[in-house]
């Protein structure tokens, strides 16, 4: 699933990206350590795996989305 990224707390490793409807998910330290990265930028376009429904949803890994 694509997302943008929209907060990230770089001392926490924290921060939620927007879906495509605008729908914001939260991400923890875990998923974005599973994605390797090391900085994110707010606007940034993303890849996700999400688990949960509706207001449940947690991202559990991010990266950044390649073409």
């Amino acid at each position: 699933m694509q997302a943008t990224a929209y907060t990230y707390d770089q001392e926490t490793r924290s921060g939620s990206v927007l879906l495509d409807d605008g729908t914001p998910v939260p991400f923890d330290a875990p998923a974005f350590d599973a994605g390797g990265l090391r900085l994110l930028r707010p606007g940034q376009r993303v890849r996700i795996e999400v688990t949960g429904e509706a207001g449940a949803r947690r991202v559990t890994l991010i990266t950044l989305q390649t073409f």
